[in-house]
């Protein structure tokens, strides 16, 4: 492969970045020029425990991408709240901010003591989808096959309980994006 002198060079840092988000199965398809496109629109955000990140039925304004640290998923049963998964980086959490005019189906709270996001605006994503229909492409492909999976594991956990969910069971066969 010839080296190309007019090629766009990144920093050490984007590099970074770019390997970060591939991590995740949203962005694991795009190329680093399409990864780049989101470079101005990254936002670090740090957390404490039992801080919420958003609450059932927020309207999904971002994406959080867990840099390091642990965050748990709770339904709301009642008044009170039930963890279906703990999840860990590189997972993508609030996934559904890929779509507009979407809310929340879950509650999402930092389970460890601190942890670290990367947290994209979906105003951002929304607007890199109308300038860049490969990246939509990509990142909408990739968000189907997560549902996708999902709902494949939902059914499995359905079948091996004979019609009665287990919510531990459920959340081993879900992924969020990692």
């Amino acid at each position: 492969m010839s080296w190309n002198p007019f090629a766009k060079s990144y920093t050490e840092e984007e590099l970074k970045m770019f390997e970060f988000l591939s991590g995740s199965r949203l962005f694991s398809n795009l190329s680093r020029k399409e990864l780049a496109r989101f470079l101005p629109h990254l936002y670090q955000r740090s957390y404490i425990k039992d801080e919420v990140i958003f609450f059932r039925n927020d309207p999904s304004q971002a994406i959080y991408i867990i840099q390091k640290g642990t965050v748990s998923l709770k339904v709301d049963i009642g008044s009170r709240f039930e963890t279906f998964a703990q999840v860990y980086a590189p997972a993508t959490v609030g996934s559904n901010a890929l779509l507009p005019k979407t809310r929340r189906l879950h509650t999402a709270v930092v389970a460890s003591e601190a942890c670290d996001l990367v947290v994209i605006p979906q105003v951002n994503i929304l607007n890199i989808f109308e300038r860049e229909v490969s990246i939509r492409y990509k990142m909408t492909e990739a968000l189907a096959r997560i549902y996708y999976d999902n709902s494949a594991g939902l059914l499995q956990s359905y079948r091996n309980t004979f019609g009665f969910f287990d919510l531990k069971d459920i959340a081993n066969r879900i992924t969020y994006g990692e």
